[in-house]
């Protein structure tokens, strides 16, 4: 077995899933999110057992009830509408996600027409084309560029802004058209795909050259996740498949592979890639094939960071703990970046280990 590194959370999930865990600990039921925290069906379940209410509307939430804003981003009224009714609010928008948000309202702002390259319907483009959407056009599909162009006002102010969990392949090949279209084209000094998307995407491309069949571990709903599905075929396997966890992989559908390549989309935990595994079990053992290291960090969201020594009490005092020390000395919360978030969602359901050090 060839096993991909990077995989897996990637800084942004690790920040929202520990945020809303940090949320369900701190709040008695029902806890609310906008949208799935994450694009992954086992993650929201686990989550959902817990008491969290998963909505698409901000009018299902009750009056000062706790409420999440998914990794994804919102639209600027949804957050407005959020922090209504006294309600206690959690933006846990993973800010590279607000870095395309920031460039689609600054561009606009300065009479570009934005084009933004995204699936119709995510939720992540979404939240984006409602920054300005006078401004945005959505591309999605082969020819739309075409489409777009012909509502362009000013060609020599044209902007091209993706969404952060595309395929590097697709945007470059959107990017050399519009370039070649508009000559003047803008484009940010870094580009907009997620930095970890791009890594699993190439740590994905280095096993898929040499392995007979790939499982890509991930919900079909991330966009992520499908991503490396279709760059795994580009890279030439002609065996991929995509499934949510262990109880989907059909091992006769691997037809009798020799070498199988594993990795997992950036909402994946963890544990699923290593139940897949161990339901592969591999005869001749696991190669581990690490392109880079990854130690990206986002902290919890602003939010939780001014709370912080008050849910450390909380959780001391829930446990039998000195909840004085627990405010000056810090616990689980204040030691944010030392857990990682898969560990968080196993010990969800165990308050204790909430202070395993």
């Amino acid at each position: 077995m060839l096993l991909a590194e990077p995989r897996g959370f990637c800084a942004g999930v690790e920040m929202a899933i520990k945020a809303l865990s940090w949320m369900v600990r701190a709040f008695d039921p029902p806890v609310y999110c906008y949208h799935e925290i994450v694009h992954n069906r086992i993650v929201v379940d686990r989550f959902r057992d817990l008491g969290v209410v998963f909505v698409d509307s901000i009018d299902e939430v009750p009056a000062g009830a706790p409420l999440m804003l998914s990794a994804h981003g919102s639209a600027p009224e949804v957050v407005q509408a959020a922090r209504e009714q006294d309600r206690f609010v959690v933006n846990a928008v993973c800010p590279l996600v607000t870095k395309v948000h920031h460039e689609a309202k600054t561009r606009a702002a300065k009479g570009y027409t934005v084009l933004y390259v995204g699936h119709h319907g995510h939720d992540e483009a979404e939240g984006t084309l409602a920054v300005a959407p006078e401004s945005i056009r959505l591309l999605e599909h082969e020819g739309d560029l075409d489409d777009a162009g012909t509502t362009v006002g000013d060609p020599t102010k044209v902007a091209l802004l993706a969404q952060t969990t595309l395929s590097l392949n697709d945007w470059k090949d959107v990017m050399l058209q519009a370039r070649e279209r508009f000559p003047d084209l803008w484009t940010a000094s870094r580009n907009d795909l997620c930095f970890a998307t791009t890594n699993r995407q190439s740590a994905l491309t280095a096993i898929a050259t040499e392995a007979d069949a790939v499982v890509v571990i991930g919900s079909a709903n991330s966009s992520n996740t499908i991503a490396l599905a279709k760059v795994a075929r580009e890279a030439g396997c002609q065996l991929v498949l995509r499934i949510d966890g262990p109880d989907e992989l059909d091992l006769d559908g691997l037809g009798g592979a020799r070498i199988v390549g594993v990795t997992a989309g950036a909402s994946a935990p963890e544990e699923l890639v290593q139940s897949v595994i161990a339901k592969l079990a591999p005869t001749d053992g696991v190669e581990s094939v690490r392109v880079t290291d990854e130690d990206e960090y986002f902290p919890p969201p602003r939010e939780l960071r001014e709370i912080v020594p008050a849910l450390d009490a909380l959780v001391a005092f829930a446990l039998g703990g000195d909840p004085q020390l627990a405010r000056d000395m810090g616990g689980p919360f204040a030691e944010d970046r030392a857990v990682a978030a898969s560990r968080v969602l196993v010990d969800l359901g165990h308050p204790a280990s909430a202070y395993t050090r």
